[in-house]
């Protein structure tokens, strides 16, 4: 792996764990509106982003999230296999808007992995709790869509790394 690519995944995972820092009244519930989710559109403009992000997701479940051995196993599972999938369906088109509705599509169906970690550690009822995990997540990456699309604009994305 090149410097580069290490650097910048550096400060993508270090965003990624700031901004997650913040929300956490709101990020590890029942709810999951963790605006720090919004970077995995990273990976609709280039593949490589999915190591920041991964280690974003891993330290923030690591230092911050209040079922921390659930986390580790159930919520970076999702995120690897979301991030997977995406970095999959995005070699069929080259249009970033139809990517990143793709994506914001996998990680809310996704989200019953993190539906079942709270029926097992909360005992919260598994379907509603796929609900509201799965809207919250779609809210925060359609919202982060159009930001990381103008993002895109000014920093270029596809070459950063």
């Amino acid at each position: 792996m090149k410097v580069k690519t290490l650097v910048v995944n550096g400060i993508v995972a270090a965003l990624y764990i700031a901004i997650s820092f913040f929300v956490q009244p709101f990020g590890f519930t029942n709810i999951q509106f963790r605006v720090s989710e919004m970077f995995n559109h990273l990976v609709v403009f280039n593949k490589r982003f999915i190591y920041g992000v991964l280690l974003g997701v891993f330290l923030t479940n690591l230092f911050f999230s209040p079922m921390r051995a659930y986390d580790l196993v159930f919520g970076f599972g999702q995120s690897v296999i979301s991030l997977l999938i995406a970095i999959i369906v995005c070699r069929f088109t080259s249009n970033v808007w139809t990517r990143m509705i793709v994506n914001t599509i996998v990680f809310s169906i996704t989200m019953f992995f993190i539906a079942i970690e709270l029926h097992l550690a909360a005992h919260l009822p598994f379907l509603f709790t796929w609900l509201t995990t799965a809207i919250g997540e779609f809210a925060v990456m359609a919202i982060g869509a159009p930001i990381m699309y103008l993002l895109n604009k000014r920093v270029h994305f596809e070459k950063v790394i």
